[in-house]
């Protein structure tokens, strides 16, 4: 496939899309790779998002990992961005630290955080890469949570963000959950340590039941969480379907062929 397209990866978790992208990515071993946590030109997960002067005192701070935080940052504009979840460190505040300059978790204004979001779209330009869930995923999650915007608010949040985008070179593909609590019971599972203890699941439930949307709505239990991804999955389709249109292949989770996708995506 020519590197015409820029390729994003969608679905709720457990509907497989790291095993996609990975089976992208050794087909088409010229596209660029983007996962959650890298320096990515349009998503800011895990990253921090730093100010001179904020870059400049966590600099300062840890000393001894100066060369890796400049070794993981790059400069856009007046921001620095850093992958700081890709580096390891011993001292764990160093990651409270950094933590606390992401975009994330209603850490800055909406407005502020739908400027940051547009701008970076806006200035994306190019052709050639695959993203994982760098489109909907975190974003969506923000809106609803933190937020807490009606779904005609994400709704016009979406038509104002692809706007943005280069739709010529913009493809999705959105992995369907043929059962949504059952796909979240396999990662529960599956997402723990050499023990059993379940790594995964137990943050997802703090993250979910600490939102302001959690805290408002009393939720505590996995119906709850299911609830949630529910919704989430019917917000996504309407995107797809008022915004995205024909540039979205939507897939059967885990039951889609292969090849035939590629097929889809080669014409």
């Amino acid at each position: 496939m020519a590197k015409e397209k820029n390729i994003f990866i969608e679905g709720l978790q457990g509907s497989g899309k790291s095993t996609l992208l990975a089976k992208l990515s050794q087909k088409y071993q010229d596209y660029k790779v983007y996962r959650e946590g890298d320096i990515s030109p349009v998503e800011l997960a895990w990253c921090s998002c730093m100010t001179e002067e904020e870059f400049g005192k966590a600099l300062e701070e840890f000393p001894d990992l100066r060369q890796e935080i400049q070794s993981h940052t790059v400069q856009e504009g007046e921001r620095y961005i850093t992958a700081y979840t890709l580096i390891l460190a011993e001292d764990r505040r160093f990651y409270e630290y950094m933590e606390q300059y992401e975009i994330y978790n209603g850490r800055r204004t909406f407005e502020e955080f739908r400027k940051i979001i547009y701008e970076r779209y806006q200035n994306f330009r190019g052709a050639g890469n695959l993203f994982e869930c760098s489109f909907l995923q975190n974003t969506m999650e923000d809106m609803m949570l933190f937020y807490q915007l009606s779904d005609e608010e994400i709704l016009e949040f979406y038509r104002g963000a692809y706007e943005k985008m280069e739709q010529e070179h913009f493809r999705m593909i959105y992995l369907v959950s043929k059962d949504i609590e059952q796909d979240i019971l396999k990662i529960k599972k599956e997402r723990s340590d050499e023990e059993g203890n379940e790594m995964w699941y137990p943050l997802m439930m703090n993250y979910f039941t600490t939102s302001p949307y959690g805290k408002e709505h009393g939720c505590k239990e996995f119906s709850d969480l299911i609830e949630h991804f529910k919704r989430r999955e019917k917000l996504e389709k309407m995107i797809i379907e008022e915004v995205i249109k024909e540039n979205c292949i939507c897939l059967p989770a885990k039951e889609y062929d292969f090849e035939k996708l590629c097929e889809k995506l080669e014409r």
